[in-house]
């Protein structure tokens, strides 16, 4: 799948985490005001994890996925992936977005080779890779298809496919299925699920939907209103697939929903 990024190197007997956000902060001037956005984030993901933000809206959930994303530069704080700062985008994080972002004008094969097209990569070999994250994310019957030939919920899968295929070990999910009627969310959480377990990414999700936070993540993350804070930090135990009308889900679905409840 392209180049390998270099990995630095941890110390004997540690197993460095993929990205480690220690007391960020996140600050935006208006003129002679100072908003502060998020307050002393703290949070490791380790590699292959699912992680999913909740919290009311303007907590800064979406602030610190672009500080992830190198879209934001953090205000204090350290933010590393591999160990290293990050300090802009990089195609090993990945973002998508509830609206896609896909080319109109390319086809869903092309709208997957983007990435490694713009990164100089053989006309053949981004081909290939498009084939290939095409199948993974079931759609080659459309491979020539153009965006406003899908449904939303194929659009979504060539959102994930894109950032894929262009070597993302972070992938970066802001509201991804907000938009969707509840059947297509339901089929591509599934979906989801399965392109994570084949990929081994890491995924850091965002939702106000407390019981998509719990059918998805192996933590779910709580955070309060602006300024922004991580107030909880809840590891979901249960087996996959998850039941949505199990007694342990719906005791979790209370708790968090308690604590959600405690922020107003």
């Amino acid at each position: 799948m392209g180049e390998t990024l270099a990995r630095p190197a941890a110390a004997a007997g540690t197993v460095l985490p993929i990205l480690d956000i220690a007391h960020v902060d996140k600050r935006f001037a208006f003129g002679a005001e100072t908003i502060t956005a998020l307050s002393d984030a703290t949070l490791r993901v380790e590699r292959g994890e699912f992680i999913c933000l909740i919290g009311p809206s303007g907590c800064g959930k979406s602030t610190l996925l672009r500080m992830i994303a190198g879209f934001e530069a953090v205000s204090a704080g350290s933010l590393l992936m591999w160990g290293k700062p990050v300090a802009g985008p990089g195609p090993d994080r990945g973002m998508v977005f509830q609206d896609y972002g896909l080319f109109p004008w390319l086809t869903v094969s092309q709208n997957i080779a983007f990435g490694p097209v713009a990164r100089g990569r053989p006309k053949a070999e981004a081909a290939a890779t498009a084939r290939r994250f095409v199948e993974m994310v079931g759609l080659t019957r459309f491979a020539d298809a153009y965006p406003h030939q899908l449904s939303g919920g194929m659009k979504q899968r060539v959102a994930i496919a894109r950032v894929l295929a262009n070597d993302a070990e972070v992938v970066l999910m802001d509201e991804p299925f907000g938009a969707l009627d509840a059947m297509t969310r339901e089929r591509l959480q599934e979906e989801l699920l399965d392109i994570w377990a084949k990929a081994r990414l890491s995924i850091i999700f965002v939702t106000h939907a407390i019981e998509e936070a719990i059918l998805l993540a192996d933590r779910v993350v709580v955070m309060s209103p602006g300024p922004g804070r991580i107030i909880a930090d809840e590891r979901i135990a249960l087996p996959r697939p998850r039941d949505p009308t199990g007694v342990e889900f719906n005791a979790l679905r209370r708790h968090l929903s308690g604590l959600l409840g405690s922020l107003h």
